[in-house]
């Protein structure tokens, strides 16, 4: 429908409009929940909660609008969705268990502000993605090379989750140690940037972006960037202002030996 491919348009543009925004706010004012916990942004719910509540949308949204698609009876859509899924099970299921049966990960509320923030961006985006795999990517016969770029994509994709999954596991880990509290995380690629977490999910959407070779997938890997990239930074002088000289200085933020 014409509403549609309008709707699709404006929301593809509001995508790439709020890139540079979230960059900015970013680098200037930090997230407030984990680590960067303070006061000041409203009432708080627990994270497992807040989690499943502001990721749901990847899945439910995306599951009720696959099937309106025109080419929802394609395999090649189903097969094109699924790592999109996977991650998204991952985090909105799998993650926020771990943390609730981490009684100690659960020791600061998560402010419903952020959490209602995040649930709107996944709307849109999740939106989107949908749609472009299910409806508006309309050249599945035609692309001769569609297997090679979902092949390189998913090999790039599974990569940067199994070490986003990982550097999770070894974050919430940490606080079953020694009664709570933060530790400088050690081990695999922690010895090379604060947040390997976020360096593995910039790789799983920079894979997606090469599946779906789409301004669509390119577009949530650049706001992925803009999102996490200022966020790791903060993290790194967080740990440098906590633990002084016994966090290592030449461990970058983000992008082993970069930034």
């Amino acid at each position: 429908m014409d509403s549609d491919q309008t709707l699709f348009h404006y929301s593809l543009l509001g995508l790439y409009l709020i890139v540079l925004p979230t960059w900015i706010s970013l680098y200037f004012l930090q997230a407030p929940y984990g680590k960067h916990n303070r006061p000041g942004w409203g009432p708080t719910v627990s994270p497992p909660l807040a989690w499943f509540f502001m990721e749901s949308p990847t899945l439910w949204l995306t599951l009720l609008l696959f099937p309106s698609g025109q080419h929802f009876s394609n395999p090649k859509s189903f097969v094109l969705i699924s790592p999109f899924l996977f991650h998204y099970f991952n985090r909105t299921v799998l993650y926020p268990l771990r943390l609730w049966r981490n009684k100690n990960a659960q020791s600061k509320g998560f402010p419903v502000s952020v959490a209602l923030m995040a649930f709107g961006f996944n709307l849109l985006n999740a939106y989107l993605q949908a749609r472009w795999v299910s409806h508006y990517k309309d050249d599945y016969e035609s692309d001769v090379l569609f297997w090679w770029k979902f092949l390189g994509g998913l090999l790039i994709f599974a990569v940067g989750m199994r070490l986003n999954v990982w550097a999770d596991e070894v974050l919430v880990g940490l606080k079953k140690q020694g009664g709570g509290g933060y530790k400088v995380p050690r081990g695999g690629l922690f010895e090379l940037v604060c947040c390997p977490n976020y360096f593995g999910e910039i790789l799983e959407w920079f894979g997606w972006a090469v599946m779906t070779w789409s301004w669509v997938g390119f577009g949530f890997f650049l706001y992925t960037c803009a999102n996490l990239v200022p966020r790791a930074r903060a993290s790194r002088h967080w740990y440098l202002e906590k633990f002084k000289a016994e966090f290592p200085t030449n461990r970058k933020a983000v992008i082993p030996f970069v930034y």
